[in-house]
């Protein structure tokens, strides 16, 4: 496994509509291996291929977060919502591609994905709390918004320019 370098906003490949997964290869599970590795290393919850630069439908997660709990990584390939409750919850998001930065996003309370497993076969599931978010943030991803997106334009172009400020400051470190 080699952990992959997140890409931080503002990068075109953030804002880029990712292209489908073909076919499931060695490279794409060496892919989804390292993704989860550098997942838990930032650490985050999510993590979508564009954000190490790969333009594909990819995303892994893993919303566990008490430490006597088992993890459980997931690799989604294709994920794509079939049905949102009307329910919505908000929760405090945050992004590895935009460190430090959080803000309340509202989103659908519970979501049923179907994706493409490593093996190939189809899978479905709803998911609920952090779970659904997680999963509809890292979809997101896939069709180029962030979860900056769905904030005002100031607060948005706030953060931006401190995003800009920080790869300046570390460009020239």
């Amino acid at each position: 496994m080699t952990l992959r370098n997140i890409i931080l906003h503002p990068d075109p490949r953030l804002k880029t509509i990712c292209k489908p997964v073909a076919a499931v290869s060695d490279d794409l599970r060496r892919l989804a291996d390292d993704m989860l590795a550098t997942m838990y290393d930032a650490p985050g919850i999510g993590l979508a291929a564009p954000q190490v630069g790969v333009l594909s439908r990819m995303i892994v997660m893993d919303c566990i977060k008490e430490d006597a709990a088992a993890a459980r990584p997931m690799v989604l390939l294709n994920p794509e919502i079939v049905w949102s409750s009307e329910e919505l919850n908000v929760y405090e998001e945050g992004c590895l591609s935009i460190p430090d930065h959080f803000a309340d996003v509202e989103r659908p309370a519970q979501v049923t994905i179907r994706w493409l497993g490593l093996d190939g076969k189809p899978e479905e599931e709803r998911f609920d709390g952090l779970w659904a978010t997680c999963v509809q943030h890292e979809i997101d991803h896939l069709n180029g918004r962030l979860f900056i997106d769905h904030l005002g334009p100031i607060k948005r172009q706030m953060i931006t320019r401190k995003m800009e400020k920080l790869k300046r400051e570390k460009a020239r470190a």
